[in-house]
């Protein structure tokens, strides 16, 4: 992990929003232990996306980053500062000048940056070195907004919202930048594969209704955002049309009474009374959530003990993941 020297700006200095773009949201790692209070998760929709624009910048995993949606956001720097940029190829200029995604690089203030829109994928991440100071509420700063809590104020950045950052300062001629190859990098695409466990609510699904769930394809329907993605296709029947309200996990796979799946995500509410037939895994909730409408997914059955080999891999293949200094 890169190390950088930092002090805060006493005039609470960082990036000036000139353009907030379609929906770009202050998000650290997620919002924990709050589900009785009716708060739920937030954090970032591509948590890997997330993690890497903060390691690019030498920060601490959790570290407040800014969750930039379909693209649009423009920023005038105050301070000078490292940042990076990943997810979803959202061209991003410097002063006019193309840069590339999935790098850290010097900003000097007065410096322009700007996202255009992604022609594939939904989201990226813009970290900044020491991560954005912002206040947390019930102990984190992710935003979401249906609950008015994170942020700045509890909603998405607007015009002239200033992002508090740190003031780097130089101990060498040059802060180390760093670089993820390109062969490590994330590929986005237009349709995913969603491997899922099934729930212990199965039951109310026959064999020959999961056999069919797993073997159609869906297409991402006009209904999707950060709460969750409504999905087109087959219809799957249950054979009842509600269940008490529970809980509900990340990745939770709804079946309403009109058949067809919602995958539940980072800001879905926190109880729910339709059967669940599974929940896909974390690392392809972050799939899901660089699709929009149109897309196809596919589900696919996994085990428990798959779904963990499968977590744990990815978390090695991760914290291995030597970054190039550029």
């Amino acid at each position: 992990m890169t190390k950088v020297i930092a002090k805060a700006s006493n005039n609470a200095l960082g990036l000036l929003v000139t353009n907030a773009g379609v929906l770009s949201l202050v998000q650290d790692s997620g919002r924990y232990g709050a589900f009785n209070l009716g708060l739920t998760n937030g954090g970032p929709a591509d948590s890997l996306a997330f993690y890497w624009a903060n390691r690019l910048c030498g920060n601490e995993l959790n570290s407040t980053a800014i969750e930039i949606n379909l693209g649009g956001l423009e920023l005038t720097a105050q301070v000078d500062c490292v940042i990076a940029v990943t997810g979803a190829p959202m061209p991003l200029t410097i002063n006019g000048r193309q840069r590339l995604l999935w790098q850290s690089f010097s900003v000097k203030a007065g410096d322009t940056i700007k996202l255009a829109y992604a022609p594939v994928g939904v989201r990226c991440y813009l970290a900044v070195a020491g991560g954005f100071v912002i206040k947390a509420s019930f102990g984190s700063t992710a935003t979401v907004c249906r609950e008015s809590v994170g942020g700045l104020n509890g909603d998405k950045l607007a015009v002239n919202d200033v992002l508090p950052c740190h003031t780097m300062l130089r101990d060498d001629d040059k802060l180390k930048q760093l670089m993820l190859a390109e062969h490590q990098q994330p590929h986005y695409s237009n349709e995913v594969v969603l491997h899922t466990i099934l729930s212990y609510q199965q039951r109310h699904f026959s064999a020959i209704e999961k056999k069919l769930f797993f073997a159609n394809e869906y297409q991402v329907s006009k209904h999707w955002d950060r709460m969750g993605y409504r999905l087109q296709g087959r219809a799957v029947k249950a054979d009842v049309k509600g269940i008490l309200s529970e809980g509900i996990c990340y990745g939770a796979v709804q079946i309403p009474a009109d058949g067809q799946p919602i995958v539940l995500l980072n800001d879905r509410q926190t109880i729910g009374g339709y059967p669940k037939i599974g929940a896909v895994i974390s690392t392809d909730c972050a799939k899901l959530a660089q699709l929009r409408q149109g897309d196809s997914v596919r589900f696919e059955p996994i085990s428990m003990s798959k779904a963990d080999n499968m977590f744990h891999l990815n978390l090695s293949r991760f914290n291995q993941t030597q970054l190039i200094p550029i």
